[in-house]
């Protein structure tokens, strides 16, 4: 079932307890108070399907840029819902309802890449405008089909294979020596539909179970990590490109916890290298939108340092919450400015250094601290820390919100100014899961 949450206005007759004063009082016939209208005149509306944080970042980034937004949203308690005059309630996976929201918007766009792409190629031979299209998203939606294009683009990329079968699994088992890192074709994200076996036999009988699911399947080569790296770019219809620094990201148990830009490091030649990559990727593969590559950063055979590409996100990425803060433009505007073709803003650091740490569920319980306080702790610490909640209840390891910390824009980035700022998000981060410092610090 499809439906809006409206704006409803609210009834009142004010009255005096006094009758004297009462009786002298003129009142309107109609005391009542009604919210504006959710899209200003003539302002270009974009609709962003999907409800999550992503989303509810873009809604607040319209409203500077003078946007409307609508959101197709599967509960009114969604992240994005919270905060969006338009919401449409319904399934991304339900073809009416997709039609529904995307009729009358000037662009269409996404905080995920699984809307069925069969519902997008029918909007675009209606003349509705969706960006990214369904030809550049299906290289973020199935992983073979991507390792194959940028295969032949000539991209750096891991050994792959598909896998169909059990013998398929134990010759590529053979092929990388035991190497061997296999992923569900679609779906999955933070960890999820990745498995790293120990052994061919683990292998066989990974496969033989979820072939029996109905999981197609790939495997690629296990990389050994110096660390991994994250190239954002922004791309319109047009053509226009625009990248930011390259960002370091650090993965704890699948899920993204820190971010860093621009990356650490003195390989600048590594580094020119990941941010040419995604520029070339988004052209051929005619992203829109913010394309973030996510990147493993390796030693090849010479000992040389590499890069390789691990997944294509089109859409606005985590590694990319960073430039809220650290860059004259943000990717959430970023994104709305390309999906709209409209001028690209500058990506230059406001900055020296910028770190990014998520705040994901705490693993027992959430504490009994409210968040509001948590926060206050935090900025009586840190006052320059730069909270961004996403108003998610607690789920162990979900991600609720991020601190942004920058350094001064004066303070050179050094290795230990750079450390240093990174231990500060961090504590910044668990205190507001844990609502305890992990140092120990007490207030004087």
């Amino acid at each position: 079932m499809i439906g809006r949450v409206k704006d409803s206005a609210h009834s009142s007759a004010p009255s005096a307890s006094d009758s004297n004063a009462e009786a002298s009082m003129t009142r309107a016939a109609d005391w009542s108070i009604a919210r504006a209208a959710a899209h200003a005149p003539g302002a270009p509306l974009v609709t962003i399907i999907g409800d999550g944080q992503l989303a509810r970042m873009m809604q607040q980034e319209a409203v500077e840029l003078g946007l409307s937004a609508r959101v197709l949203a599967g509960s009114a308690a969604a992240s994005a819902a919270q905060v969006t005059a338009d919401v449409v309630l319904g399934d991304y996976t339900n073809k009416a309802h997709v039609l529904e929201v995307s009729t009358d918007a000037d662009a269409v766009t996404f905080d995920h890449e699984h809307v069925p792409n069969e519902f997008l190629d029918e909007l675009i031979a209606a003349g509705i405008n969706v960006q990214p299209q369904p030809k550049a998203l299906i290289n973020a939606q199935d992983k073979l089909i991507q390792r194959q294009r940028l295969s032949e683009l000539g991209a750096p990329v891991p050994a792959f294979t598909a896998i169909e079968n059990t013998e398929d699994a134990a010759s590529f088992w053979a092929t990388t020596g035991g190497k061997v890192c296999l992923k569900a074709r679609r779906g999955g994200y933070d960890g999820k539909g990745v498995w790293f076996p120990d052994s061919e036999a683990e292998l066989n009988e990974l496969v033989a179970e979820l072939l029996d699911q109905d999981v197609p399947l790939m495997a690629e080569e296990k990389v050994v990590l110096v660390r991994e790296l994250s190239a954002l770019v922004a791309r319109t219809p047009s053509g226009e490109a625009k990248a930011w620094p390259i960002t370091e990201s650090v993965q704890e148990r699948g899920i993204c916890v820190e971010a860093v830009a621009p990356a650490p490091g003195h390989d600048g030649e590594v580094l020119n290298q990941a941010r040419e990559l995604s520029r070339t990727i988004a052209t051929e593969l005619d992203v829109t939108g913010v394309l973030a590559v996510e990147l493993f950063e390796f030693r090849d055979a010479e000992g040389e340092l590499a890069i390789s590409v691990n997944e294509l996100a089109m859409r606005p990425h985590n590694t990319g919450h960073w430039t809220q803060n650290g860059s004259v433009t943000s990717q959430f505007e970023q994104h709305l400015r390309a999906v709209l073709d409209r001028p690209l803003g500058s990506t230059d650091l406001t900055a020296p250094a910028t770190v990014m740490a998520n705040v994901l569920g705490h693993d027992d319980a959430d504490p009994a601290m409210p968040m509001h306080e948590r926060m206050d702790q935090v900025w009586r610490r840190f006052p320059a820390a730069k909270i961004h909640m996403y108003g998610k209840d607690w789920r162990p390891r979900r991600k609720i919100g991020h601190v942004n910390l920058s350094l001064p824009a004066d303070q050179p980035a050094t290795d230990e100014a750079v450390a240093q700022l990174r231990r500060e998000a961090r504590l910044a981060a668990d205190f507001l899961v844990a609502a305890e410092w992990s140092d120990g610090w007490t207030e004087a």
